[in-house]
């Protein structure tokens, strides 16, 4: 793999994301989100003996590497059906380039084994934002978490259930996310914060469909 220009830096956090080949939807089911998401969770602790596959037939065959330290902290996410946001802080040397190698190869290859196809899966090299302070943090999680709001899949952001909204407000089945020492409000405050901003940030989609054209 062609080593990156700009080398992301240990204890810094970056806004990390990709999209798939000719807008190409690569997420289709529900199936397809949670499985994304599981392998998010699989890889913080980097490469593994075990494939992924044989964790979700066996998962207990992955406590002996349980106790590895993480690679990445996940701080935020959405899934979106045809491209991925990512809020990372990395933890080791190449956290994030190596964990962003296993998921999507990962998911490449079940994809590709599913739909009985061959071939690249995403645009290339995955985009990264040195997120520079916890302002710039808040309303970076603000926008990926409008993401299917702004794109009028859903009118809410509760109701996507393929991002990490739900932890923030306090109603996530699953706690994926460290946030809670970068993100200074309350369940409450910080949802009354994100739906201030759903009327400005479709506007923003719509100047920026106009600039496109």
């Amino acid at each position: 793999m062609p080593i990156r220009k700009n080398l992301l830096s240990n204890g810094e956090t970056y806004h990390i994301f990709n999209k798939s080949i000719a807008g190409y939807k690569i997420f289709n089911t529900n199936n397809d989100y949670e499985r994304f998401i599981k392998e998010m969770v699989f890889y913080k602790q980097g490469k593994k003996d075990l494939k992924f596959s044989r964790f979700i037939e066996y998962p207990k065959d992955s406590e002996d590497v349980a106790n590895k330290k993480d690679i990445v902290n996940i701080i935020a996410y959405a899934i979106m059906p045809t491209h991925f946001h990512l809020i990372l802080r990395q933890e080791s040397d190449n956290g994030i380039s190596d964990y962003i190698n296993y998921l999507q190869k990962s998911y490449t290859l079940s994809f590709n084994n599913r739909h009985k196809r061959v071939g690249p899966l995403w645009q290339g090299r995955f985009k990264n934002v040195l997120v520079q302070n916890d302002e710039q943090l808040m309303h970076l999680t603000r926008y990926i978490h409008l993401n299917a709001v702004t794109a009028h899949i859903v009118d809410k952001p509760e109701n996507w259930n393929h991002s990490s909204y739900l932890e923030y407000i306090g109603k996530g089945d699953t706690i994926i996310c460290d946030f809670k020492d970068y993100i200074n409000l309350s369940f409450e405050k910080y949802q009354d914060f994100v739906d201030d901003g759903i009327d400005y940030q479709r506007e923003l989609a719509k100047i920026k469909c106009l600039i496109m054209e």
